[in-house]
């Protein structure tokens, strides 16, 4: 449901394919940019709306209501817009109107959080993203203004519980996997420091670690 906007499935379609999934216990992303989509995904019982840039708050009072998440991606924008030259086939267009995106994107974020919608991160990152997507943590502070603290829970403690694995990661906590990633700086007063990544655990085993000895 992603070209143009528009609702791209019947509600029956995504009734069928949502409803099938969660009776085998999995989850169901539905790429939704307008209310109408988002609203049928939702009312289907599908686990989260991805992108989401032009929902309006009837839509998001009912995802709050219904407990389905929100996942804004602002990295795929920025990455086509930012990297003109490596998508020719991609027209002037097409690019204008990720760029017209990127506001929009903001208000429905900046709105979400006032009505009470989960949020979780994510990137729908794409040719040229991968690696680079700790950039949303930059780009959900800097053009949605988003509180620090709010898109650090939204890709730990509420990521994992999209994911049902918070009994498991998403918090220190005993008993939870020892997951740690340390910056070179405090990201709470400065986002950008998430690009500077000391210290990496992954269940309890040290994988990177280029932080000063202590004397």
């Amino acid at each position: 449901m992603g070209a143009g906007g528009a609702q791209s499935m019947s509600d029956e379609q995504i009734q069928a394919a949502c409803g099938e999934a969660k009776a085998l216990g999995l989850r169901a992303a539905v790429h939704a940019i307008s209310s109408a989509g988002a609203k049928a995904a939702v009312l289907a019982g599908c686990t989260s709306i991805e992108h989401g840039d032009f929902l309006d708050n009837e839509t998001l009072k009912l995802m709050a209501d219904r407990g389905t998440y929100f996942d804004p991606n602002f990295l795929v924008l920025h990455n086509y817009i930012d990297n003109r030259a490596s998508f020719p086939n991609i027209s002037g267009d097409a690019i204008a109107a990720l760029q017209k995106a990127i506001d929009p994107t903001a208000d429905v974020l900046k709105r979400a959080h006032a009505l009470h919608v989960k949020i979780v991160f994510g990137t729908d990152a794409v040719a040229g993203a991968h690696g680079r997507n700790a950039e949303e943590f930059i780009y959900r502070v800097r053009d949605a203004h988003e509180p620090p603290m709010e898109t650090l829970k939204s890709a730990t403690s509420i990521a994992a519980q999209s994911l049902g694995m918070s009994d498991q990661i998403g918090a220190i906590a005993p008993g939870l996997e020892a997951d740690l990633v340390a910056t070179d700086g405090n990201p709470l007063d400065d986002i950008s420091s998430v690009r500077h990544v000391v210290f990496v655990m992954k269940g309890g085993k040290v994988f990177k670690n280029t932080t000063a000895p202590r004397k």
